[in-house]
């Protein structure tokens, strides 16, 4: 099982906490939501743990999620599903709040957008890129079922949710007292809110899809917040329960859903001429051996 550590310190963690979360277009200015978490306990301490933002890119309507662990004295720090054309906006924000940033993942090898990975790691000196090895692509980093990725004293926990494509995943923060509650999922494409990735192309199976959202995903406890990879309704965020309640398709049995997956008739993805071949070498288009 892969762990990167850091020092540990003692932390005091609150049921009840207060976050920032920011949708950011790449021109207009920041609009932040405040969210407030409630869950179950009888602790009554804060937590100043997790810092967390929620970023968006319209042209392909992805989110990128920005991690860090802000109790730490290197406050390190994390993106998930990073865009080409966001990367300085990113790392303007990173800058700004004085963070560390050690990491750039993937949920799986895009086909809207081309990923930051690859500018980030240029820019950044020191960044790792991490997508999972099943994606067949390249990263600094590939990780697998159980695998552990730690920016301080926090964690996500590495869920194979394949479907969407062959190689997707799905990042998971910790079940442990010490991590933060609730747990949040970041879920690629296999679960959108209200929907789910297509599975005609990439290697993907809507049967394989089913499988995975239903024995990785809804087997979490039904807070467990969902990031999705995209939205194209204006949806920002969901709860396992609520999916399993309400998700259109999600809810259906399987030999239904495999019908409604057949039946999308959705049109070939504009970018992934450009974005698959890119994105399985990190998001670096521009190789030596095209260079010349």
């Amino acid at each position: 099982m892969a762990m990167t550590h850091f020092s540990r310190f003692q932390h005091l963690l609150q049921p009840r906490f207060l976050f920032t979360q920011s949708r950011l277009l790449q021109n207009p200015p920041i609009r932040t939501l405040t969210v407030i978490r409630s869950v179950m306990s009888s602790s009554s301490s804060f937590s100043s743990k997790l810092l967390f933002r929620q970023l968006f890119e319209k042209e392909s309507s992805t989110y990128t999620y920005l991690l860090a662990d802000v109790s730490h004295p290197d406050k390190p720090a994390l993106l998930i599903d990073p865009v080409d054309k966001t990367v300085d906006r990113d790392l303007k924000l990173i800058n700004e709040l004085g963070l560390k940033l050690i990491y750039a993942m993937n949920t799986h090898v895009h086909a809207d957008h081309v990923t930051g990975t690859g500018l980030l790691k240029t820019k950044v000196p020191g960044v790792k890129s991490v997508i999972s090895k099943a994606s067949g692509s390249k990263a600094d980093m590939l990780v697998g079922p159980g695998d552990k990725v730690s920016f301080g004293d926090i964690y996500l926990e590495v869920r194979a949710t394949p479907g969407h494509t062959a190689g997707c995943v799905t990042y998971v923060t910790g079940e442990d007292a010490d991590q933060p509650q609730p747990r949040m999922a970041f879920t690629g494409d296999a679960v959108l809110i209200r929907g789910c990735g297509r599975t005609d192309f990439q290697g993907g199976s809507s049967d394989q899809l089913y499988e995975s959202v239903h024995s990785q995903i809804f087997t979490l406890p039904k807070d467990t917040l969902i990031y999705p990879a995209h939205d194209y309704k204006g949806f920002e965020v969901s709860t396992v329960g609520e999916e399993m309640q309400h998700n259109p398709r999600l809810t259906k049995d399987k030999e239904t859903f495999k019908t409604i997956m057949s039946n999308l008739n959705l049109a070939y993805p504009k970018m992934i001429d450009v974005a698959v071949p890119a994105n399985m070498v990190c998001g670096l288009q521009d190789l030596p051996s095209q260079a010349n």
